[in-house]
């Protein structure tokens, strides 16, 4: 009876093994299957505006900043998954985090935000105390995530134009510059050749002043020696 309860028991062990072969696997499959829909989304995420990225929602303090991209970033590494796109993605991760922890370039944000969110209030005609305001569903959510869009892009547009304007313009005192200065050299250079040839002019003028000294004094002998 002692080898058949053996046998048993080394069947339930094995079966104890698969299983938890399996439930391994599966959890593998699990956070293979995370990690790739994460990587997804932040790939479909706005990628002007940080909070979408980073999946977060405005106003959230830096500690929760620094927290999530942690958990996120751990995540995706490229180093921990075999998806293709996972540098693409951890890299604009790594953006949208260094984004929200600059001052300068998240008050610009929110401002986007907010000024997006006062253009869909007047769109939709509606007020600061309209319940759909106050209390907004997803509807009105996903509205202001495109109206936001909308303002990041047109912002965009606007300093584009303006670095354009500038680099016109700069251009513009670059060839004004460079006239002045192809100008000055252009004198200075006349001004050399003019003293290198100064002592040849100065020897034409005597050579030309005593060869019209001699012809004179040979005329007015030849009329005098005529009178006499």
């Amino acid at each position: 009876m002692a080898e058949p309860t053996r046998d048993l028991k080394k069947l339930e062990e094995e079966q104890a093994k698969d299983d938890a072969d399996v439930l391994a696997d599966l959890d593998k499959q699990s956070k293979e299957f995370d990690k790739d829909s994460e990587i997804e989304r932040i790939l479909k995420a706005f990628r002007a505006n940080a909070y979408d990225v980073l999946d977060l929602q405005p106003g959230v303090p830096d500690e929760d900043i620094r927290k999530i991209y942690r958990k996120k970033s751990l995540l995706i590494h490229p180093d921990k998954s075999s998806n293709p796109l996972a540098p693409d993605a951890f890299d604009r991760l790594a953006i949208a985090h260094q984004t929200l922890l600059d001052e300068t370039k998240r008050g610009r944000l929110d401002e986007a935000i907010a000024d997006a969110r006062m253009l869909l209030i007047r769109d939709k005609k509606l007020t600061t105390d309209s319940e759909e305001v106050k209390d907004p569903d997803e509807v009105f959510m996903k509205e202001w995530k495109d109206k936001v869009k909308f303002v990041l892009a047109d912002n965009e547009s606007r300093r584009l134009r303006q670095v354009k304007a500038q680099m016109q313009e700069e251009g513009r005192e670059q060839r004004r510059v460079e006239a002045e200065m192809a100008e000055r050299k252009r004198k200075r250079d006349h001004e050399v050749d003019w003293e290198k040839t100064r002592e040849q002019r100065i020897g034409s003028w005597r050579d030309f002043s005593q060869g019209k000294a001699k012809g004179g004094a040979k005329g007015k002998a030849k009329k005098m020696k005529t009178l006499g």
